[in-house]
């Protein structure tokens, strides 16, 4: 798999090194590790060179991203996938909810991953899956998904750089404040691989923002908003539980299934920076019908809440 970038050197970069550039351009130490370790796949011209080169005006540096391996493990499984954007650097999907986005025991034909080997596999494509925001099982909406070496590394930074705006949508039990904000340490529960609760001695630090948009009586339910400053593993489901508002149809913090029979979390609202054509991106999924049944009459935004 080769993925081809080609810059034409300005006055304004002429006497950098090839690895300071590229460096400015995104490419993380370890992609710049690669690059150095594998042959022939920098060049000026048509001259194979090293990054330690110093570039002139006017050179046209072209840089060959190869990947030998591919996602090989992954096996092909055609579904029907709801791409909401692509290009040659990034996807983003509308994740439906009881989908994995990665294989794992006992998930090996029915998630994201298998359904993207076989988009690409049609498309005669090699790829290597590469998703650059996780949502649980359960959890529905928008996902980026990072196409080469380059715009993953770009898009993680983002992640890192808290440059990503990601927007969730929340169904929970209760009347919730009509703002809130939850800064309380997660860590793994005792005794679970995989349940997490607030722990004030040994969690790390989380912190939730949300946002009320309407309440139903006849439920005792909320519809809310929410800005995650962190992302720790289950980080909506846990705060709300310990704010008194759990999610319905939780199956690890709220097992009640009247309303829902999976969490009614949605991740509802993306922006971020193009990674390669630096143009801002904006997404939104709409609420799917399990939880927009229960809040029949509300309008969602398509824009941002918190800005």
């Amino acid at each position: 798999m080769k993925t081809t970038f080609t810059y034409t050197i300005t006055p304004a970069d002429a006497g950098k090194k090839i690895s300071q550039f590229l460096s400015e351009q995104g490419y993380s130490s370890r992609l710049r590790l690669h690059l150095r370790t594998t042959p022939d796949c920098i060049f000026i011209g048509e001259t194979s060179v090293f990054s330690n080169r110093i570039l002139e005006d006017g050179d046209i540096l072209r840089v060959e991203l190869i990947e030998k391996k591919g996602s090989d493990a992954i096996i092909p499984v055609p579904m029907n996938l709801d791409i909401l954007f692509e290009d040659d650097h990034v996807m983003v999907i509308n994740k439906p909810a009881g989908m994995p986005v990665h294989p794992s025991q006992g998930n090996y034909g029915n998630t994201l991953a298998n359904g993207i080997a076989a988009y690409m596999e049609n498309k005669g494509v090699d790829f290597v899956f590469r998703a650059v925001n996780r949502l649980d099982r359960d959890t529905s909406g928008l996902l980026v998904i990072a196409k080469h070496m380059l715009s993953s590394c770009i898009l993680s930074d983002q992640v890192k750089d808290h440059a990503i705006h990601r927007e969730y949508a929340a169904i929970v039990c209760g009347k919730t404040d009509t703002y809130g904000t939850i800064n309380a340490p997660i860590a793994r529960k005792d005794g679970s691989t995989i349940e997490r609760v607030v722990d004030h001695e040994h969690g790390e630090s989380a912190v939730t923002h949300y946002k009320t948009l309407s309440y139903n009586e006849q439920t005792d339910l909320s519809y809310i908003r929410l800005l995650l400053e962190t992302g720790r593993t289950h980080q909506i489901r846990v705060h709300m539980k310990y704010a008194g508002h759990p999610l319905p149809g939780d199956f690890l913090y709220h097992p009640d299934y009247r309303y829902m029979e999976r969490q009614a979390l949605h991740s509802v609202y993306l922006k971020f920076t193009h990674p390669i054509t630096k143009e801002v991106m904006e997404f939104h999924a709409p609420l799917p019908d399990d939880m927009a049944a229960l809040f029949p009459d509300i309008s969602d935004q398509k824009k941002e809440v918190f800005t």
